[in-house]
């Protein structure tokens, strides 16, 4: 009996054994998934740092410009350069800690970045579960313009990273009935447009989320609408002024053509996400057909859609129709959008969360992740950030500085078909920044972007001037100027002759010589 009741004792206990097994292998299966998304996601924000020692392309210089004459330049420059102020206060307190490097220059963009990727994961995580969540931040993380805004220093990481703030303070009103909650979400939606006017437009897409996500009484709604609507004005104030202006001017800021469904499309669905659903779609069918069952927990909610649709397609469905409906094109370059990102990924998510495979979710994201890689680390194109007048400024230097040649430069911003060129002061002008980073020892002599009157004006005047000294000079130009270029190769035929030295990142170099010195 005694060993009977051993055996029996032994059969009891190995059931328990057993039972235990299943709930030790779910959770080593929990640890190993959230291992790869981790993985995942730092293999996302790894692409970022591929061109972060690139140099420093126009818009950058002229961030550096703003804040290269010092700290009490800046708000005067502000004026010239109508960028953000607090981004160029943000970037010189930043360089006096770590310095004035292209990297340097680029490291508060990438933690501003970093930060609006945890804001999208904390917001996500208020509509979807945690796996959903995660691959949210990726497709966020993956998406080109996010890729590029990480390390651009200007100051669109920084808004960015306040509109995925705003967007989380929105979806925690919606059950909590704090007053300073909602003076935050105010205060956080009017500092979206101190770093880039345009994300105006993602405005009416948060007051109506605000609406669809309340849950509360009439009287509380419309109490803490009140106090957010007020803080917003509040922070709103500053900007009135710099947006009131570019209404005024918009149309000498047209640099894009009017965009065409295809930009579209690329905004909402890049190429790798494309092969990322086919992949998916692909092993769905295959899952499909073995029988495998559904294991998600995710329901249908309604307003979760009209909260992702609202921040996508709002905001990047005005610019376009902005854009082709009239002579202002503000959707192009997409980076103009970059307020309806968060939106597109969370709709992403969304359409991810009705996947009921959790295994399936999982391998959207690694086809994703490993797509985008290979083809970033593989690509050469991917260690370029934007064309640079670096190595065309750089060359100009080394072949002008051993006679003083002057170095005739055409600006590449629109601006400058619109105003008198600084002749004597072309170094130190925001219409030729590149010259305040990287710097020449030689005269400078500044020319619009197109050819146009004052282009004439200026040309002319230095061509017979330096004709009577028989002097060499330089011209530099992208490919935008060159009317200007094949106009001045043509009045200076009979006195000079000219080759082109070399075509550096998309900038021109022709060098000028004096046919009379040639006789000699």
């Amino acid at each position: 009996m005694g060993m009977h009741g051993s055996a029996s004792a032994l059969q009891v206990e190995k059931p328990r054994e057993k039972d235990a097994l299943p709930g030790d292998s779910q959770f080593a299966h929990r640890n190993l998934t959230y291992t790869i998304y981790a993985l995942a996601l730092a293999t996302a924000i790894s692409i970022w740092f591929i061109a972060i020692r690139a140099p420093l392309w126009i818009d950058e210089t002229g961030g550096y410009w703003q804040i290269c004459a010092g700290f009490s330049q800046i708000w005067p420059r502000h004026f010239v350069t109508l960028s953000s102020p607090e981004h160029a206060f943000i970037l010189w307190f930043s360089t006096k800690l770590i310095g004035t490097s292209e990297v340097a220059l680029r490291i508060p963009s990438l933690i501003a970045m970093l930060g609006a990727v945890y804001a999208l994961y904390l917001a996500a995580r208020e509509l979807f579960d945690r796996d959903i969540a995660i691959i949210a931040a990726i497709v966020f993380c993956l998406h080109p313009v996010i890729v590029f805004e990480s390390i651009d220093a200007r100051p669109y990481a920084f808004g960015a990273l306040m509109v995925n703030f705003t967007i989380l303070i929105l979806l925690r009103l919606r059950n909590n009935n704090s007053n300073w909650l909602a003076a935050l979400f105010g205060i956080a939606a009017g500092c979206i447009v101190w770093f880039q006017d345009l994300f105006v437009v993602i405005l009416p897409a948060l007051v109506i989320c605000f609406f669809v996500v309340k849950n509360c009484d009439r009287k509380t709604l419309w109490r803490q609408f009140g106090i957010a609507l007020s803080a917003f004005m509040l922070a709103f104030l500053p900007v009135i002024p710099i947006m009131l202006f570019l209404v005024r001017t918009s149309k000498t800021h047209v640099v894009e053509l009017s965009p065409t469904p295809a930009d579209l499309l690329r905004l909402f669905a890049p190429g790798w996400l494309i092969v990322g659903v086919c992949v998916t779609g692909f092993i769905a069918f295959l899952m499909h057909a073995s029988g495998r069952q559904r294991n998600s927990s995710n329901r249908l909610e309604p307003s979760h859609l009209l909260i992702c649709a609202s921040l996508a397609f709002i905001p990047s469905l005005f610019l376009y129709g902005v854009s082709v409906e009239t002579s202002v094109h503000p959707f192009l370059p997409l980076r103009h959008c970059l307020d309806a990102i968060p939106g597109i990924a969370l709709c992403w998510a969304f359409i991810l969360s009705r996947v009921g495979s959790r295994i399936l979710r999982l391998l959207f994201m690694v086809s994703l992740v490993a797509v985008t890689a290979f083809f970033q680390f593989s690509s050469p194109l991917a260690r370029l950030h934007n064309p640079s007048w670096r190595d065309a400024l750089q060359y100009a230097e080394k072949n002008a500085s051993t006679d003083q040649a002057p170095v005739m430069i055409c600006s590449e911003f629109p601006e400058s078909d619109f105003v008198t060129m600084p002749v004597d002061s072309a170094k130190s002008s925001k219409l030729f920044s590149p010259l305040s980073y990287y710097k020449v020892s030689v005269p400078v002599i500044p020319m619009p972007r197109e050819l146009n009157d004052e282009a004439i004006r200026i040309g002319s005047s230095f061509l017979h001037e330096a004709a009577g000294k028989h002097e060499r000079f330089l011209v530099l130009a992208r490919r935008s100027s060159d009317k200007t270029l094949d106009w001045l190769t043509q009045i200076a035929a009979a006195t000079y002759s000219v080759r082109q030295l070399g075509e550096l990142d998309g900038v021109v170099v022709l060098e000028f010589v004096p046919r009379q010195s040639n006789a000699l």
